[in-house]
């Protein structure tokens, strides 16, 4: 079950010029910086309110951020809701004709596991699933 917007991804050629302007526009410092290589990004967090919003900056030219970035610039990437069974959301999702980018979750960041649902299906968003990976899963 999707439980709530867990965050918004903006992407960002350099973090350590973004920084400091997302700091000014929010008026709160990045909370973490996080190394992702499964994705090859490193990501910064801010917090805003009961909101939260992630900037991403590419470690490897042919990573997807890298591809992002030279299509389209900076700027939104995607959605990441927050959900209470990872495994569970991706079999209903499947079952229901959505294409997903990962079949099995991975880790993500902010200690989060991941799944992404191709944008394609998501009417050009591209939509990201997480879980907290120390969260009971119901049964």
């Amino acid at each position: 079950m999707i439980k709530k917007i867990e965050h918004i991804g903006i992407a960002v050629e350099d973090l350590k010029q973004a920084i400091p302007i997302y700091e000014k526009i929010f008026g709160v410092p990045c909370y973490k910086q996080e190394r992702v290589d499964s994705e090859s990004v490193i990501t910064a967090f801010f917090s805003v309110g009961d909101s939260k919003l992630e900037l991403l900056q590419a470690t490897d030219p042919s990573s997807p951020i890298a591809k992002f970035l030279e299509k389209r610039g900076g700027g939104f990437h995607h959605i990441a809701f927050e959900v209470d069974h990872i495994e569970t959301e991706i079999t209903r999702l499947e079952k229901e004709g959505f294409s997903l980018i990962h079949l099995t979750p991975k880790d993500g960041a902010d200690n989060k596991r991941i799944a992404f649902l191709h944008p394609k299906s998501g009417l050009g968003m591209l939509i990201e699933l997480c879980q907290e990976k120390n969260s009971k899963n119901p049964s």
